[in-house]
Order: structure tokens, then sequence, then C-alpha cells
């Protein structure tokens, strides 16, 4: 896969390049092209905060797993998706975190850090240390 990051203006330039690309990447072969906005995605720092401190520090306050943290937090921010499974009702989160951008991400500690208030629990935030 191949990945170009054009700017808002000047397109000119690197469409000229994207096309000459096209016309020679994987002869003979159909492509797929999609455009999407280009956003920055979640930092490793963020990352490093959110399973270092927040699911760390609720971890130790709760005895939860932080991967079940995780599922929990991402579905109750982004919602549930209903599905069966052999006949039984299961439930996952509507979105990832790996697609989020770093401003839904700092949007997303916050809100753990709101509904962990809400039912007691304090997680610092990521430059704190951990009490």
């Amino acid at each position: 896969m191949q990945a170009f990051t054009v700017p808002a203006a000047g397109r000119q330039a690197s469409a000229q390049r994207i096309a000459a690309f096209i016309e020679s990447a994987l002869p003979g072969k159909p492509l797929r092209v999609t455009v999407e906005v280009a956003k920055r995605k979640r930092s490793d720092p963020q990352n490093d905060a959110l399973w270092g401190v927040a699911y760390e520090t609720l971890k130790q306050a709760t005895g939860n797993d932080p991967k079940d943290l995780h599922e929990f937090f991402l579905g109750e921010h982004f919602g549930w998706e209903i599905y069966e499974v052999m006949g039984q009702k299961r439930r996952r989160p509507m979105r990832r975190s790996s697609k989020l951008s770093t401003v839904e991400f700092s949007e997303f500690y916050a809100f753990i850090q709101q509904r962990a208030a809400e039912c007691g629990y304090y997680v610092p935030d990521p430059n704190e240390a951990a009490p």
C-alpha cells in the first residue's frame, strides 16, 4: 500500500506524481484508490498515557483487566454494536482507537477521566504522576 499526503494548496504537482505512480503500479492488476482527509493519528505518547496512566490507574483501583477497560470505554464513548454469535447476542464498540486522530484521542482520554470520576475513581492527566 502506498499513501500520499497532498497539501491543501498547490495540488497540481502532487496530482501529476500520483497519476504517474498509478500508471506504473502493479501492472495488470486492478487498483483501489481512496481519498480521505489527512489527519494526524494518535501519537505514541498519547497511547502510552492511555495504557500506562489511565488504564493502569483503573486496573490498580478496580482489579479490571486493561483490555476489558479499553473495550468498555470505547463502547461507552462511541456506542455499541449488537451482533449474534451462535444465537447469543454480543456487543462490541462501534469504533476502534487505532483510527482516532490526535484531537479525537484527547477527547477520548477526557471521556475516560469523566466516566471514571462518575464511578468514584480518579484518573490523572497524562503529565501527572500516577497516584
